[in-house]
């Protein structure tokens, strides 16, 4: 076995630096009493209770919130049927046509660039003369998360063995009884990374939702990005660290939850 070194040691600090010493500034300088942001003025929590009295970024946030719940609720439904329709979708005489084509159409947002996306689903959206609010930017959202719980949901549902789902029609479940009972608990773990990275792909967009997004539906990138147009302040940088914490939160929620389906058996354990 190959020995750690000095310079494997010496890459993984400076890799690790790399990735997380600009977060690791940003959590710092949330915490400085001093409106300068590149001066640090001493430790002060005013800007955390200042960022509560503002309404218009609170809001921004709310919005974010629900827009990123719906969308990735969507994306994992739509996932899910595309991940079953690919896997299932395979009999005696082979897949059924346009199998390929199906897969590549599903898969094609994660390739596509965001700029790209958007325009197409902004097009749709003015032929369709849909009112731009907080439900286009949840469909568009939905559009590209899809992709990703498909890529999540079938990685799973391939290695199942589908002599379980056919044990339980032989001992006469419907083909309802036995999705549920014998596919589904064996799905769910997938099935809940799939909503937690499209939720967090949902709460990062920018560009998509800078589309698509109308009057009174300002998400928290965008409400970040035009008010960094006039310089960095306090404020973004206590919000940031409050999304950062969300998403520490929510993975190592996401791997207690994988830890536990391990222990009782409904989820194979990780090495």
């Amino acid at each position: 076995m190959k020995r750690f070194t000095r310079f494997d040691l010496a890459a993984l600090c400076l890799g690790l630096a790399f990735l997380y010493l600009p977060v690791l500034l940003v959590v710092i300088f949330s915490f400085n009493a001093s409106k300068l942001v590149t001066v640090w003025g001493g430790f002060s929590l005013q800007w955390y209770a200042t960022l509560w009295q503002d309404e218009a970024l609170l809001e921004a946030a709310r919005l974010s919130l629900l827009i990123g719940a719906g969308a990735a609720t969507m994306s994992t439904l739509l996932g899910t049927l595309a991940a079953l329709a690919l896997a299932h979708g395979i009999s005696a005489r082979g897949a059924f046509p346009g199998r390929q084509i199906f897969a590549g159409v599903m898969l094609a947002p994660m390739v596509l660039p965001e700029v790209i996306l958007g325009v197409s689903i902004l097009l749709l959206f003015v032929l369709l003369e849909a009112e731009r609010g907080g439900l286009t930017v949840m469909l568009a959202h939905a559009t590209f998360g899809t992709a990703f719980a498909l890529v999540v949901i079938r990685a799973k549902l391939v290695t199942l063995n589908p002599d379980l789902e056919a044990a339980a029609r032989d001992l006469g479940a419907t083909p309802w009884a036995a999705f549920r009972y014998a596919v589904l608990p064996a799905l769910a773990p997938s099935m809940a990374a799939a909503w937690l990275l499209a939720f967090t792909l949902s709460l990062d967009d920018l560009v998509i939702a800078s589309f698509v997004n109308g009057p009174g539906a300002t998400t928290l990138p965008i409400k970040i990005y035009s008010s960094m147009r006039l310089g960095v302040t306090p404020e973004i940088n206590a919000i940031a660290t409050l999304l950062i914490a969300l998403v520490a939160i929510i993975v190592g929620g996401a791997a207690w939850l994988q830890s536990r389906l391990a222990v009782s058996g409904l989820a194979p354990p990780q090495n």
